[in-house]
C-alpha cells in the first residue's frame, strides 16, 4: 500500500482526493502540524522540506520511493493509475499547465491573503489588499478557462483536484461568487464527486475547531526553526 502522510489542508486534501479517485490502497499517518509533526524525524526521512503532504511507494519504479510536493504526488498517482491524466501530448501538456498554475498560483496567493486576512500579528493593509487583488484576479482565470470548457484540462483531471481544495477554502470565508458562475459550476460538480467526499472527510476529525493559540503561530509561522529540531 502507499503510505500517506498528511494533515486536512487544501494541499493535503489534493493528495487524498486523488487517492480516492484513482482507487489506489493506501494507509495514512497523520502529521499534526500544529504540534510540530512535520519535525519528526521519521518524516524528515521522506520530505527535507517539512512539508505535507508526502507518500512513500514500498512497490515504486526501482523499489521503495518517496515523494513529496503535492504536484508532483499528483502525477506520480495518475501515472501509476493510468487515470485523470491525459494521454495525448497536447492535452497532456494542458493539464500540467493549469496544475502547475495551482502550484505557482493559486495556492501561494489565496495561502498569503488568508495569512495576512487572518493569521498576521498585526493588520497590514496593503498586504491584504495585494493578496486579495491577486486572489480576485486568479479566480477571474479559472472562471474564463471554465467558461470554455467543464474543466480545465477538458476532462476530469488532477488539475481540477489541486484547484477544488483551495476554491472550498476560499468559500468558507465569505467567497463572493457572484462574478464567477461558471467557477461555481466547476466547483459544485467536483463536490458532488464521491470520491471528492470521501477524501475531504479523511483526517476531517483532526480540523480545528477554533483560532489557532499561540504554541502553534509559533510553530506554523517561524518562530521556531527548522534547524533547531
Amino acid at each position: 500500500m502507499i503510505e500517506l502522510w498528511s494533515w486536512p489542508t487544501p494541499n493535503g486534501q489534493k493528495v487524498h482526493i486523488a487517492l480516492e479517485e484513482t482507487g489506489l490502497p493506501y494507509t495514512v499517518t497523520p502529521v499534526n502540524i500544529g504540534a510540530g509533526d512535520q519535525f519528526a524525524p521519521e518524516f524528515l526521512a521522506i520530505t527535507p522540506n517539512h512539508r505535507i503532504p508526502a507518500i512513500v511507494d514500498p512497490h515504486g519504479p526501482g523499489g521503495r520511493l518517496s515523494l513529496f510536493e503535492s504536484g508532483a504526488i499528483l502525477i506520480y498517482l495518475a501515472e501509476k493509475a493510468g487515470n485523470f491524466i491525459p494521454v495525448d501530448s497536447a492535452s497532456r501538456y494542458t493539464c500540467l499547465q493549469w496544475l502547475m498554475f495551482q502550484m505557482g498560483g493559486i495556492g501561494p496567493m489565496f495561502g498569503q491573503y488568508n495569512h495576512f486576512a487572518n493569521y498576521a500579528p498585526e493588520p497590514l493593509p496593503y498586504a491584504i489588499e495585494r493578496y486579495q487583488k491577486e486572489a480576485r484576479r486568479l479566480a477571474g482565470v479559472l472562471e474564463k478557462r471554465l467558461n470554455e470548457d467543464d474543466y480545465l484540462a477538458g476532462t476530469y483531471s488532477i488539475a481540477d483536484m489541486a484547484c477544488f481544495p483551495w476554491i472550498r477554502a476560499a468559500a468558507t470565508h465569505a467567497f463572493d461568487w457572484a462574478p464567477y458562475p461558471a467557477l461555481k459550476r466547476w466547483h459544485d460538480a467536483i463536490a458532488a464527486r464521491p470520491a471528492v467526499e470521501r477524501g475531504l472527510l479523511l483526517l476531517s476529525e483532526h480540523r480545528r475547531a477554533g483560532p489557532l493559540d499561540e504554541k502553534a503561530k509559533e510553530i506554523l509561522f517561524g518562530a521556531i526553526q527548522f534547524a533547531k529540531r
